[in-house]
């Protein structure tokens, strides 16, 4: 009787303690599942948040090699870096209303808009046949001329009308003399077709196209009236 009457009571001061013990497990496995399941949903969120790049680029010229047109100027010309607003050294696409601007996170050029320029530049200059040489302006690089220009505007423009604005200036500048013989300031307002930031790109491209062309036209206008080997000839005369 006194064994049985022990035991007894050593199952009655148990019972609890082992009842704690498992419901203490089985909230430690719940809270578990718990974050685990946040933790997931919250990645699968951030995933799902995450909007995928687009990214722009420009027509660039076709080019050719050094051209066998008897008629193109005797000279070498380099197409130096554009300057600009950080806005334009950053490759996300610039938009503005009234007097805000901003730039879209998820919609890009290939490159930033000053590098772009200068690589549409020397590619028109090369492919119109115009220079016997043209190379961008690099450390090491010699020529007869340099052409530089700094960037005002590549943007999108809303309000009264949703327009495409580039506006930038280049000047031609002797090597020799460090003299600027030609500049020229460009701004043009191309109409956009559509709403969307791919219309944009495209009037953007339209409207650097336009501009290319006239500043090789500018410049071959420049040498047309102001010959190279001309010049030479009468500089030898004078000494």
């Amino acid at each position: 009787m006194r064994i049985a009457a022990m035991l007894n009571r050593k199952r009655k001061g148990s019972g609890p303690h082992l009842r704690a013990n498992r419901n203490s497990k089985s909230r430690l496995l719940l809270t578990s599942a718990l974050l685990g399941a946040i933790v997931v949903a919250l990645a699968s969120a951030g995933c799902g948040a995450a909007r995928p790049v687009k990214y722009y680029q420009l027509t660039v010229p076709g080019d050719i090699t050094t051209p066998s047109d008897a008629s193109a100027f005797p000279i070498t010309l380099l197409v130096g870096p554009l300057t600009g607003s950080h806005l334009y050294r950053d490759d996300r696409i610039v938009y503005s209303s009234g007097e805000t601007m901003g730039m879209y996170d998820t919609q890009r050029w290939a490159s930033p808009p000053t590098e772009m320029l200068q690589e549409v530049l020397f590619r028109e200059l090369r492919a119109s046949g115009r220079f016997k040489t043209v190379n961008t302006l690099r450390s090491n690089a010699r020529g007869d001329y340099v052409i530089n220009g700094r960037l005002y505007d590549f943007k999108e423009v809303s309000g009264s009308a949703f327009v495409a604005r580039v506006a930038v200036e280049y000047e031609l500048r002797d090597t020799k003399t460090g003299t600027t013989v030609w500049s020229h300031y460009y701004s043009h307002d191309e109409p956009v077709s559509g709403k969307d930031v791919g219309a944009i790109a495209s009037a953007i491209d339209r409207n650097v196209q336009g501009i290319v062309s006239q500043v090789q036209a500018g410049v071959a206008a420049y040498f047309q009236a102001n010959p190279p080997a001309a010049a030479s000839s009468a500089a030898k005369s004078g000494n």
